[in-house]
């Protein structure tokens, strides 16, 4: 029984201490004419408003849709807080929340008779409502006299990755780079992305989202030259942010980059 009891002692502190770090994220709200959105932000350690810092905006998959604040950072949000991560690379992170009847780009859903589901992208186009929102409270963060315009990311995963490939469609000269995992867009679109570093990541036996989407942008970008790097992980299924986050040099790759 002694034993037991350590055991679910244990559990309880490490679950504790889980929710504690995620805690570090603060609430915060952008509200702008139509425009409103929940975000958590992570700022650095020792922050000194006196100094300028990169900033990564990371958008979360369909799964983590709300308005609890607190969802979005349930893949991911641990990925900012390794000690390692926080003391090489200083930064801000945000983490914006896309209500439940909205989508980060936009996506046309079909089923066929067997219940298979069919994704497709539209070209070009007008963003939804969350990705105005998540695009005004970009363009609000960058007024702030801590951030550093020159060094600013995006990156998503699943829906996120298809919205990381909207926002940077509709925010071409913002980003200094970003990473896309298993999402995907209308190879139509990517002349307008073209100039931004890019790493694409996805699963090959992806069954949400067909990983023949990731595959076909990279392709068409290293077409014309864009600064792609493109990793495909063969034994993983939908959830290669796992793989993905673990890559020791995305984090390396993605603050080398500046405007």
């Amino acid at each position: 029984m002694k034993k037991i009891f350590l055991q679910i002692t244990f559990l309880i502190s490490f679950v504790a201490v889980k929710a504690q770090d995620l805690n570090k994220y603060d609430k915060g709200s952008f509200i702008k004419g139509k425009d409103s959105i929940y975000y958590r932000i992570l700022f650095p350690e020792n922050f000194k408003a006196t100094e300028k810092y990169p900033i990564v905006f990371f958008l979360h998959g369909s799964g983590e849709k709300g308005n609890d604040n607190k969802s979005q950072l349930t893949h991911g949000g641990k990925l900012f807080l390794k000690n390692d991560i926080r003391k090489n690379f200083p930064a801000i992170v945000v983490f914006p929340q896309c209500p439940k009847n909205d989508n980060w780009a936009n996506i046309n859903v079909s089923h066929s008779e067997s219940g298979k589901r069919t994704l497709s992208f539209i070209e070009g186009g007008k963003p939804t409502k969350a990705m105005h929102a998540v695009m005004g409270m970009v363009k609000d963060f960058l007024k702030k006299p801590y951030v550093n315009k020159d060094q600013v990311y995006v990156g998503g995963l699943s829906m996120g990755g298809m919205g990381t490939y909207e926002i940077l469609r509709h925010k071409r000269r913002t980003f200094a780079a970003a990473f896309a995992i298993c999402g995907g867009d209308n190879t139509n679109n990517i002349k307008k992305y073209q100039k931004t570093p890019l790493w694409i990541f996805h699963g090959a036996k992806d069954d949400i989202v067909d990983p023949v989407f990731s595959i076909a942008i990279a392709e068409r970008l290293k077409t014309v030259g864009a600064d792609v790097k493109f990793t495909l992980y063969p034994k993983d299924n939908h959830n290669s942010w796992d793989s993905a986050f673990a890559e020791p040099e995305l984090m390396p790759w993605l603050f080398s980059h500046k405007k």
